[in-house]
């Protein structure tokens, strides 16, 4: 049978909005995923047999809160990025490129200048919501050690490492050596490639070998590693250009490649990403890693990198022709005189615009990759819709809601004001737990069918919202459809309300014992609602 999502995914350009699909349950389906009780979330066509009815899939977009951080500091500036966060006990933690960059007039030419070394800041947060950066007193810069930079490239041991394109996360292996508890990747300057590194609180780094772990691809980027605890294996992601692959669809694009490895030195079964239904496109950064509320599903949020000076133009100019005659909307946009100047330097530095998308994986190589965009620029401001703007930091982290009584959520950070004077700064923004993406119905109904699934447990939660109207309803069936006797759409009482956990309840307190170990399939019925994820629990 074709994928639900190929029949589905149109690449529409109205945000997060796929047209139903109805197709013919199969009268036996061959095997049943083992879900146990692990939370399974609606962001990818895996465990979705068929969409019917008015039911849809949605993309739902974070919401913009507060500048949580601000990089003026001195050995910070307007070209600061590449952020890493995550929860570590109590403590949020965030590393990431700290550099400025200024357009310089010299000798007739126009070029971009770097002020100061590449370096890896350090800021931390008792909430994930009001940061600082701490005085740690590691490293001089102009004469003093009064700053929270953390690394400083150069020649460390025998490797010659760019701090500037940091990736660091908290080791979770069980066997990790306490030495080795913190772990980041970085650029290696000569030779070309992803050095290894080390650290036993997070602050004081050294090398893991005497060269690059891994030398095939681009790497001007933020490239990652990180613990799969779900697999038992480290796993990198790193820019790559597709030119020159033998049989690759995306001949020259910038793209992304992944490999594992058992101990973060030797890595091995390199392989570039697959999409499902997604044209070739330039992408940044990837931001890959388990979500932490399940982490069986890997979700990346990688850069979606667009020129858009010339587009539906023909034209031979050159120089600074050309950047006069880029389309009305590019030259609409906010900061043209800024623009203009970096285009001087680098067309692409004045034309490019990027924003940030959502993938997802189960195999850690093929991804569902949402084509309308994630974090998009937004309302036109300064700071804002250039060329470094809605880099998403590596990764989201849970945080208190501002509503007084609600559940936590997700934050999530971006970039602005990339090239902006003399600072860039990193926005928070907030999602509902599990909230990427949602199957939705109308009130005029729709529903979900599940592929065979095998589970554990004893009740069956949701994540869902509906209006004051609006009702799902849950049926399990038998793998041929069959609605299994206790469980039929009549025994369960509508379920209404806004929250990240309820459990589903059938007529006569019917417990989910008996028929839990087999295969089963999940009916789904929906009126002005969208569920977000289910999850079977003891």
């Amino acid at each position: 049978m074709k994928s639900i999502w190929s029949s589905l995914y149109l690449g529409l350009a109205t945000p997060a909005l796929f047209l139903a699909a109805t197709t013919a349950l199969p009268a036996q389906s061959a095997g049943a995923t083992d879900i146990g009780s692990r939370r399974e979330l609606f962001v990818d066509s895996g465990l979705v047999e068929r969409l019917s009815g008015k039911a849809e899939w949605r993309l739902h977009r974070p919401v913009p809160q507060e500048m949580a951080i601000v990089h003026d500091a001195p050995w910070e500036g307007s070209g600061s990025g590449y952020h890493s966060i995550f929860k570590d006990g109590d403590l949020y933690r965030m590393y990431y490129k700290s550099w400025q960059i200024d357009v310089m007039h010299e000798a007739g030419k126009t070029k971009v200048n770097a002020a100061h070394p590449l370096f890896c800041a350090y800021a931390e947060s008792d909430d994930g919501i009001q940061w600082r950066k701490p005085n740690l007193g590691l490293h001089e810069f102009n004469g003093s050690k009064a700053n929270n930079i953390v690394m400083i490239g150069g020649v460390i041991g025998k490797v010659d490492a760019d701090a500037g394109h940091p990736a660091v996360f908290k080791d979770e292996n069980p066997h990790t050596a306490p030495d080795a508890r913190y772990k980041a990747i970085l650029r290696s300057n000569k030779p070309r490639g992803l050095l290894a590194f080390k650290s036993p609180d997070g602050l004081r780094w050294t090398p893991m070998a005497d060269a690059p772990v891994i030398t095939d691809g681009a790497f001007d980027s933020q490239n990652l590693a990180f613990w799969d605890g779900a697999r038992g294996q480290y796993r990198a992601y790193w820019r790559y250009f597709t030119q020159g692959t033998p049989g690759s669809p995306y001949v020259g694009v910038r793209a992304i490649r992944t490999a594992t490895s058992k101990d973060f030195l030797h890595w091995e079964n390199q392989a570039d990403l697959s999409y499902v239904d997604s044209p070739p496109e330039h992408l940044y950064t990837n931001q890959v890693k388990p979500y932490y509320r399940a982490p069986h599903l890997l979700i990346g949020f990688p850069t979606r990198y667009l020129e858009r000076g010339h587009e539906g133009q023909t034209s031979t100019a050159k120089g600074a022709d050309r950047i006069r005659e880029w389309s009305p909307s590019l030259r609409a946009l906010p900061e043209l005189p800024a623009r203009e100047q970096r285009a001087a330097a680098s067309e692409r530095y004045g034309a490019a615009i990027t924003e940030g998308l959502l993938m997802a994986s189960r195999d850690g190589v093929s991804f569902k990759r949402w084509n309308e965009s994630f974090l998009p620029p937004g309302i036109e401001r300064p700071g804002t819709w250039h060329y470094g703007h809605q880099y998403i930091g590596w990764h989201v982290v849970e945080t208190k809601s501002a509503l007084e009584g609600a559940p936590n959520e997700l934050s999530l950070y971006a970039g602005e004001s990339y090239w902006t004077d003399n600072s860039s700064a990193l926005r928070r923004y907030t999602l509902r737990l599990d909230g990427f993406v949602s199957a939705r119905a109308p009130m005029s109904g729709g529903e979900l069918l599940t592929k065979p699934v095998r589970f554990k447990g004893n009740r069956l939660a949701l994540n869902f919202s509906t209006s004051a109207a609006g009702s799902i309803q849950v049926e399990i069936q038998d793998v041929n459809g069959k609605p299994i006797p206790g469980f039929t759409l009549q025994d369960c009482p509508p379920v209404f309300g806004d929250t990240i956990e309820r459990v589903v309840t059938w007529n006569q307190d019917k417990n989910l014992a008996a028929i839990s170990g087999q295969p089963v399939r999940l009916r789904f019925v929906l009126k002005d609602a969208d569920v977000y994820a289910y999850q079977f629990m003891p």
